[in-house]
């Protein structure tokens, strides 16, 4: 455990136990939301590559047009 991670638990040790519990929560939520993102790109590699030379060839087609904040 890093020293940085060990300053904060134990400033978190400090607040009362249900605010211990709700920051408690939101870390194990934050940790498994990360690791789906990590597995959903890791899956997605092959349809990324493919989007992208889909992108790129219809750019050298002339099928694209510069995007303008305004038109948002």
């Amino acid at each position: 455990m890093t020293k940085l991670l060990e300053r904060a638990f134990k400033e978190a040790s400090k607040l009362p136990e249900v605010e211990q519990n709700a920051l408690a929560k939101w870390v194990i939520e934050e940790l498994e939301a990360e690791g789906k993102w990590e597995k959903a790109f890791a899956g997605s590699e092959d349809i990324l590559d493919s989007l992208a030379d889909e992108a790129l060839s219809a750019y050298k087609q002339g099928g694209t047009k510069p995007l303008s904040i305004d038109e948002l």
